[in-house]
């Protein structure tokens, strides 16, 4: 994607490093983030099975009609484009589904319906490399799902986490705000959904609560977020998820559609609601965000402005 794209888009490559002063005291999570649902499911492999974990339906019809199945489970998992520009996009918070393959060995990918080309390893370097261009940028990584991964394999990954980014790495332990992970140089929050990892590495977060309504219609969608409002946001870190669902049976019956026409009809009735919001501490305050195609509208221009509605009192951590 070429710069004059991004600016169309509102490309936000270093807007932490731009956030006014009164903000940089904020508490990480009472500042309005956004997210990318499924994040590496650009590069998904139609080479590749459906996952294990799939209904029986697709698994049966992968097996029977494979050169049919895969395609299509690819058009409606597809969600995002590359990596790093979703990071220019202004994305801080990255939805990693990391799985391994039947027959790909010990070697870590990402998966969603069917598994990535890209392998996990190669992402993280990528990452890796951008977090170096961009030393006010913290970014959000949530691990989770871990399709077929055993203890051996979690222990590699980690242990890979926590040598790749080192001192970068925010800890549990501290209550992040903008200024105090500049002063420390840390730009990575590790969100792990395995708690047995969690427990044996202080480095790690615990899975982050992620407000998924798994419907395909947006009005659902919205009056479950607003539903979960109601009750209290959680204490630190949480997304909202404006991502929409198909089921697999609506996915083999309507071969010819795909997730982005689906989610292209809805958004902006899911950005109108998203521009309502407001993050801080209170009750109803929102935090981390998440959008299936953020390069597809200004939604995390949308979601960064979200901040300015805070008072310079909202650093207040949530009770």
């Amino acid at each position: 994607m070429e710069d004059d794209e991004r600016t169309q888009l509102g490309g936000n490559p270093n807007w932490m490093s731009r956030l006014p002063e009164e903000l940089l005291d904020v508490p990480l999570w009472n500042l309005a983030i956004p997210g990318s649902h499924d994040s590496m499911s650009f590069c998904l492999d139609v080479s590749s099975p459906v996952l294990r974990s799939e209904p029986c339906l697709l698994r049966v019809s992968d097996r029977l009609f494979p050169c049919w199945t895969r395609p299509c489970v690819s058009r409606w998992a597809t969600t995002q484009s590359v990596l790093c520009d979703q990071c220019d996009l202004g994305v801080r918070f990255l939805d990693l589904r990391i799985a391994t393959k039947p027959k790909g060995g010990r070697t870590l990918f990402f998966a969603h319906g069917i598994y990535t080309v890209m392998t996990v390893q190669e992402a993280l370097d990528e990452l890796a490399t951008w977090l170096d261009d961009h030393p006010k940028e913290i970014v959000i990584i949530s691990c989770s799902h871990f399709e077929s991964l055993t203890d051996e394999d979690h222990g590699r990954l980690v242990d890979f986490i926590i040598t790749l980014f080192g001192k970068k790495l925010c800890s549990p332990q501290d209550a992040p705000t903008l200024r105090s992970c500049w002063s420390r140089g840390q730009q990575v929050i590790v969100s792990y959904g395995d708690q047995q990892m969690v427990l044996q590495h202080p480095e790690l977060w615990t899975e982050i609560p992620y407000w998924y309504a798994d419907s395909p219609d947006p009005k659902k969608v919205i009056a479950y977020l607003e539903d979960q409002k109601s009750r209290g946001r959680p204490a630190g870190f949480y997304v909202s998820g404006l991502n929409l669902t198909e089921d697999a049976p609506y996915v083999l019956l309507h071969p010819f559609q795909n997730m982005r026409k689906m989610t292209m009809r809805a958004l902006s009735f899911l950005l109108r609601w998203a521009s309502e919001q407001r993050p801080g501490s209170e009750e109803s305050g929102v935090n981390i965000l998440c959008c299936d195609f953020v390069d597809a509208s200004q939604f995390c221009s949308l979601v960064i402005g979200l901040n300015y509605k805070l008072p310079g009192k909202a650093g207040t951590a949530v009770a």
